[in-house]
């Protein structure tokens, strides 16, 4: 192998290596994003469970206070 020939087939895998590294880092930022989504969405379900169980305990309190006496 000439050295052109040598030097031709370095610069080959360091532009395949940047194109990997570049695609790497592309999912691994949406990746983070998807996971920051994903923590952000349990945070939104945990604010609204936590009024509807709320919500429900001050019904069911008014319901046995408000009902008749047997």
């Amino acid at each position: 192998m000439s050295d052109d020939e040598v030097r031709q087939l370095l610069r080959e895998i360091r532009d395949v290596q940047r194109e990997q590294l570049a695609e790497y880092r592309r999912v691994t930022e949406r990746s983070l994003e998807l996971q920051q989504r994903a923590v952000a969405r349990q945070e939104q379900f945990g604010r609204l469970y936590r009024r509807i169980t709320a919500v429900t305990g001050v019904v069911i309190v008014l319901c046995w206070c408000c009902s008749p006496s047997p």
